[in-house]
């Protein structure tokens, strides 16, 4: 281990011909069966690309040997096993060919980085050491190389070194920053920013155990403010570029909140789930009508929120508490989408053994039930889809006897929706009535009256 990471800083102070073919002796000493070793990634022809059609050195070939090598070794996690034969892979930084030296620079970052993290013998300093020669390596990977290793230290709870490595790479310039390089920047000072907000959690913990009018308390709020203007301003910035920056808009929302900028945080999450230019996030919308419910603002609002929800991912445990919403509106229109709300969740397997939810649906039923002339329609249309594969997804006699042993609550629920959407020779229903006969149940007479009553309704369904 300790001559993998001295051997990088070694073959930096070196320049030797890259057709030395003697260094395939360091490989070979190995005793690695090199010609052997394919992996599936990695065809037995593989080559790493060549300048103007020219052939490979044998330098060359015997690095892309080494690769392969290596490569098999992280597969088995034999990591003393990779991390020696990098010593000899190393060599690969003294190409003259820019192109072949350029991708050696990012293999050996991403594979020595794996090989240090994974290493039982290696040690935060050498993955520091590493980190530190990588980023000198080419001034186009210092910022990833920067915020990877900010990352490995985060890991092992070296929190103020994280810090301080990130308001490094903050700060770093070398000419002028591409694109690329722009949006890293401005993923390490959002990083930056979720340190800051750390540091201000554990502040608001502190200050809630010290007395009202305490002198301690008012040095705590001052030193909290000076983290949020901080910890504000990184977090901010990157939240303002299209993508998916939950962690940071969370973190971001509760500093508002606390210090009652709450219209701030509302536009921040309203943009956030609306801006066209940001891809699709359900966890926007989930966010927003959080935020929407704990300020608690008018239902419209929070259905809107939900009903896009709804559309993105329809199995989401929030749909049980938008049918809530929706059953206890004034509007028809609400009611009537209660019932595509309560089928879209149980279509999925997740929820197939969910007592409320198929309470919700039955209960559902029921209401349609006191009002067929004008709902049943609103039933028809939603099982008219769903009646080729609903009665083997939720309503074979397997289950049945599954359900019955398993949830007592369950079978009940779901006897009730089987028994009005099939009939009462449905094979479900029939069991469950059939086992609660056997053992006197007392709450199966009602359903099997109600069931009875309203065989009719399968048949209209089925008429569609």
């Amino acid at each position: 281990m300790d001559s993998f990471v001295e051997g990088l800083e070694d073959e930096e102070g070196q320049e030797s011909p890259e057709e030395e073919t003697d260094n395939i002796s360091a490989l070979r000493a190995t005793d690695v069966p090199v010609a052997e070793l394919y992996l599936p990634s990695l065809p037995k022809n593989y080559h790493s690309p060549t300048m103007m059609g020219l052939e490979p050195s044998e330098f060359h070939k015997s690095k892309d040997d080494c690769l392969r090598c290596i490569h098999d070794a992280l597969l088995q996690s034999q990591w003393q096993r990779a991390a020696e034969l990098m010593v000899s892979y190393l060599e690969m930084l003294e190409s003259t060919n820019w192109a072949r030296q350029r991708e050696a620079s990012e293999e050996i970052w991403r594979i020595g980085t794996e090989i240090l993290q994974q290493h039982p013998q290696s040690t935060v300093e050498e993955a520091s050491h590493f980190a530190d020669r990588m980023k000198n390596l080419g001034v186009i990977k210092y910022l990833k190389v920067s915020l990877e290793h900010a990352f490995h230290l985060l890991c092992n709870g070296f929190l103020e070194e994280a810090y301080r490595d990130l308001s490094l790479a903050e700060s770093w310039r070398y000419g002028e920053l591409t694109v690329a390089q722009e949006k890293e920047r401005k993923l390490i000072q959002g990083y930056r920013g979720l340190l800051d907000y750390y540091k201000w959690l554990k502040k608001r913990t502190e200050m809630l155990e010290l007395d009202e009018d305490s002198y301690a308390r008012t040095s705590v709020q001052q030193e909290m403010y000076r983290l949020y203007q901080q910890a504000k301003g990184c977090l901010k910035e990157i939240i303002k570029i299209p993508g998916v920056w939950d962690p940071f808009v969370t973190c971001y929302i509760d500093m508002l909140e606390h210090y009652e900028k709450f219209e701030e945080a509302r536009e921040t999450l309203n943009e956030y789930a609306y801006n066209s230019k940001f891809p699709s996030n359900p966890n926007a919308h989930v966010l927003f009508y959080q935020f929407l419910k704990r300020r608690g603002e008018p239902k419209k609002a929070q259905i809107s929120a939900l009903q896009i929800l709804h559309e993105l991912v329809p199995s989401h445990e929030l749909m049980l508490e938008f049918y809530t919403i929706l059953s206890k509106s004034d509007k028809n229109k609400h009611h009537r989408q209660c019932l595509t709300v309560i089928f879209s969740v149980l279509d999925f397997a997740g929820w197939k053994e969910n007592v409320k939810a198929w309470h919700c649906l039955a209960k559902q039923i029921v209401k349609i039930l006191q009002n067929p002339d004008k709902q049943l329609h609103w039933l028809r249309k939603e099982w008219s889809s769903r009646k080729d594969w609903w009665p083997a997804f939720h309503f074979s006699l397997h289950l049945a006897k599954r359900n019955w042993q398993e949830n007592e609550a369950l079978v009940y629920e779901k006897a009730l929706v089987d028994g009005i959407l099939l009939g009462t020779d449905s094979k479900y229903s029939k069991y469950i009535i059939q086992q609660s006969h056997k053992l006197r149940k007392r709450n199966i007479k009602p359903l099997k009256k109600f069931v009875k009553e309203h065989s009719w309704v399968s048949l209209r369904l089925s008429d569609v």
